[in-house]
């Protein structure tokens, strides 16, 4: 069906109550079809019954959009020590938000935040939620410390404990496969680790003037030295701060860019065996990068449902995350971006706009079918998705492009 011409017929089924049918691009409707959602409002199924919980850190001016792109009424609470939910200047969360509105309209909304530095505030969140009775769970923000990123931590543990086999939690698999690396750990005569024959800086490259975080992660007894040195005066600007887990550790090294600066990144071994290890630069561009294994925490656990991100053409966009191609198959489908939203001029992108579409199918598929367990409707959409590749699964794009049975 050509999406230009069945717009008009599809706008009675496609929108959320709130919303005039003038206001939705007809660009939306075109997503809504790939992922078979038209046909299943047409036959009722618009997510009635099922909670559907987003958790993200920036929900300023959500009341502005009840009843327009979000419903009428939510729950929101917040998580973080002084209690703010909309403490952040983003509205990252209610763009979120909007697109599970969009794609499953009758599905209550539970918004919860959380504090960036602190792991059990957002599994109190994602507890909550639970206990709300949400059985599908949305989270577009990523945190890369809080796993080795190749799914082992203890926040993989509890959240694993948390889902059971009544719930799914669909994770944004990262926007960091340009500004990642992965690789076993590979000293030169004084230690410095060599990103490539050679060199023992990776150029870091700020983005805007914001906090620069470059964070590294890996498993094992070592101890690194993790620094960032100005590209000008050769001295350093940041040094990592350690921390450890059970049997991950991680570093991170965070600061505020001087503007036009040029900065760069090296790791030097303290002690312990050397072994593989994870590093992403958040706000800046690395030269040395890998794009495998580049799949963060939450996303990168078995118990997470990791979404990457395609174009109208179906081609992984350059930033969305892949996995390492063995092991946990990451990331576990793709959606097709940007999403368009109904009251800004700039659509919505990114694995942040992928995953809530994925989590919204969930919540049509359990609105049709209450009654099974957790591990069927994620089979579910597992064998309608459509794959794009040869292969039953693919680093770079998952089980394919997810949809509606």
């Amino acid at each position: 069906m050509n999406p230009t011409r069945s717009a008009a017929v599809l706008l009675a089924v496609c929108l959320p109550f709130a919303v005039l049918a003038t206001e939705v691009p007809a660009e939306r409707l075109a997503l809504l079809e790939r992922m078979n959602v038209p046909a299943w409002h047409q036959a009722g199924q618009r997510g009635k019954g099922v909670k559907v919980a987003v958790l993200d850190t920036g929900w300023q001016g959500y009341r502005d959009q009840l009843g327009r792109s979000l419903p009428q009424n939510v729950v929101a609470k917040a998580f973080r020590p002084d209690g703010q939910f909309e403490a952040r200047p983003s509205q990252h969360g209610v763009l979120c938000a909007e697109v599970v509105h969009a794609v499953a309209p009758e599905a209550e909304l539970l918004l919860a935040n959380w504090e960036s530095d602190r792991p059990a505030t957002f599994l109190d969140a994602v507890r909550w939620a639970r206990q709300q009775g949400a059985r599908v769970i949305s989270c577009s923000v990523i945190m890369p410390t809080w796993s080795d990123n190749e799914g082992n931590g203890s926040a993989h543990a509890e959240l694993a404990k948390l889902l059971s086999d009544d719930a799914l939690l669909f994770a944004a698999a990262g926007n960091t496969a340009e500004r990642h690396w992965h690789g076993p750990f590979a000293g030169d005569a004084a230690g410095w680790h060599n990103w490539k024959p050679g060199a023992t800086e990776n150029r870091l490259v700020p983005w805007e003037m914001e906090r620069v975080c470059v964070e590294m992660m890996w498993r094992g007894d070592a101890r690194y030295r993790l620094e960032v040195l100005d590209g000008d005066t050769g001295k350093p600007a940041a040094l990592g701060v350690e921390g450890r887990d059970g049997g991950h550790a991680w570093s991170a090294a965070r600061f505020v860019p001087d503007a036009g600066r040029t900065y760069s990144v090296r790791v030097r071994r303290l002690d312990g065996p050397a072994g593989r290890f994870h590093l992403v630069a958040l706000g800046a561009s690395l030269d040395h990068v890998e794009a495998r294994g580049s799949v963060a925490f939450p996303a990168d656990g078995p118990e997470a449902i990791a979404v990457g991100a395609v174009d109208a053409d179906d081609r992984r966009l350059p930033y969305s995350a892949c996995g390492l191609g063995t092991g946990l198959c990451k990331p576990d489908f793709v959606a097709a971006v940007p999403f368009p939203s109904a009251w800004r001029d700039r659509p919505f992108t990114g694995t942040s706009a992928a995953t809530p579409q994925a989590a919204a199918l969930a919540a049509l598929v359990w609105g049709k079918q209450p009654t099974w367990p957790a591990g069927r409707v994620r089979e579910a959409l597992t064998k309608a998705a459509r794959r794009l590749t040869r292969d039953d699964h693919d680093p770079a794009t998952g089980y394919g492009q997810v949809r509606l049975p």
